[in-house]
């Protein structure tokens, strides 16, 4: 078969033709300028970054027949048995499959002696993470003290599992995620190279779904040209990608904007009947409320945002129906309920659940409105000067109409519960303990009182003695 697909096709050959790694690049050539390459080196980053790439080049770089060069000529015969895979002085080993101490022991007798035809001996173990601790041990002292005219090169996805003592040994490179926007601009170089059709569009939902990786990008970008050949329209490449249509995005979140549970459950069947994972379908609504969020906050959301100005105005219509703290909260609650959902054993009842809590938010009121409130109720429940402060609210005595003050004090009470005032200043305490009395059957405020209440009675008196003389 001459077909290669595109991660191999389009592999870079040369450090200029690496992308994203721009301070890798440029401290491995001056590397190889000045003649200061080191012993080992480490590569640790996400899949598709380039680190195995980097390995390759810098090989390459090494043995080129121009060299050492910081720009190989992939013309040589060194250039093209390192690029075909079949240079016997460039080893690349799989340290998932060779992790044993038996392996190691081997590699170390094969590197005492020097390279067959080219000048430096290359060993790239891939996932060197996967070895065994006894493997890592016998590496030591032949990292520490290589033979001449030998390098290694490790790469690996898991740089935390790679003992201290053998990094201390290399020079450690951290690979970064390749931005969206440059993978977006090699696959419109990749769609131009192999005459493909696709929209602006379609290229950002393949960036956003590589989530940082080059050769997933390229990967994506050649099964939808496999699937729809080289017109490749936007819904053709939200099948291919899986993406969840936003029409159920927007179901959802108009549901629990809008107050609405009865209509999340036939929403969740909807969901499962056309076969999305739940826990795919659960990061999706939260980078959908995280879009919410976003439209709302700031005002040109099409500078983040990878969608088309449709898209935009959708969401920007249907952020109306809630204020950005609503939206806050929305999202905070549920990127703490995605965990729980991960390792739930119903996660069908679970999402359910959790989405029919997050319709009723609406109706918590805030803490500072509580206490706003209780503020006024403490103001008109202040009792006129001489008189004592109402104690119904921290026991169960009769309300304040109900009782009679003592014959002695200076002010008599009718039966009736009214004081003996003006027919005007009667009426209006009426009302205001009928106002308080209201305020107090709130849920809220109960609560609160009966923590205040339990709190309270909770202090014990100070006994004081006194001073004997």
């Amino acid at each position: 078969m001459n077909y290669l697909i595109y991660a191999r096709k389009y592999r870079p050959k040369t450090f200029e033709e690496m992308i994203g790694q721009k301070p890798i690049v440029q401290t491995l050539q001056n590397a190889i300028k000045n003649n200061r390459v080191a012993q080992a080196y480490i590569f640790s980053g996400m899949r598709g970054v380039g680190k195995t790439t980097a390995a390759r080049i810098l090989a390459k770089a090494l043995n080129c027949q121009s060299g050492p060069t910081a720009t190989p000529c992939n013309k040589c015969e060194f250039c093209k048995e390192i690029n075909e895979d079949r240079s016997v002085d460039v080893l690349e080993i799989d340290g998932a499959s060779n992790r044993g101490i038996d392996e190691v022991r081997s590699l170390r007798e094969g590197v005492k002696y020097r390279p067959l035809h080219s000048r430096y001996k290359v060993i790239i173990i891939d996932e060197v993470h996967m070895l065994t601790r006894e493997a890592f041990n016998a590496l030591l002292k032949t990292l520490e003290e290589p033979p001449p005219h030998t390098v290694f090169i490790f790469a690996t996805t898991e740089f935390h599992k790679v003992p201290a003592t053998i990094v201390s040994r290399c020079q450690h490179f951290e690979f970064k995620k390749i931005s969206q926007k440059d993978i977006i601009n090699h696959l419109a170089y990749i769609t131009q190279k192999e005459n493909i059709k696709v929209s602006s569009y379609g290229l950002d939902l393949i960036a956003e779904a590589a989530d940082g990786s080059l050769r997933d990008a390229q990967s994506l970008l050649d099964k939808a040209v496999a699937f729809s050949g080289e017109i490749i329209s936007d819904e053709d490449l939200k099948e291919v990608l899986g993406t969840i249509s936003k029409e159920i995005l927007f179901a959802f979140s108009g549901a629990v904007l809008g107050q609405k549970p009865e209509e999340i459950f036939p929403l969740v069947e909807k969901v499962i009947e056309l076969g999305y994972d739940l826990r795919f379908f659960y990061k999706e609504l939260i980078q959908h409320f995280r879009n919410l969020l976003l439209v709302k906050s700031i005002k040109k959301p099409q500078d983040l945002l990878p969608l088309n100005e449709e898209d935009i105005n959708d969401l920007m219509k249907e952020a109306e129906h809630a204020s950005q703290e609503e939206l806050l909260r929305y999202l905070v609650v549920l990127q703490q309920g995605e965990q729980e959902l991960k390792f739930s054993s119903h996660p069908r009842i679970y999402l359910e659940v959790f989405l029919v809590k997050l319709c009723h938010f609406k109706k918590i009121t805030d803490l500072k409105d509580i206490m706003r409130d209780l503020e006024e109720i403490k103001k008109e429940m202040k009792a006129p000067a001489g008189k004592p402060f109402p104690r119904n609210i921290l026991n169960d005595t009769p309300p304040i109409e109900n009782r009679t003050q003592d014959k002695k004090g200076p002010e008599s009470v009718t039966p009736e519960g009214e004081e003996k005032l003006s027919p005007g200043i009667g009426e209006e305490k009426g009302k205001r303990e009928r106002e308080i009395e209201m305020a107090m059957k709130d849920p809220s405020v109960q609560s609160f009182m009966n923590i205040f209440k339990a709190r309270v009675l909770s202090i014990k008196p100070v006994e004081r003695t006194e001073k004997k003389e």
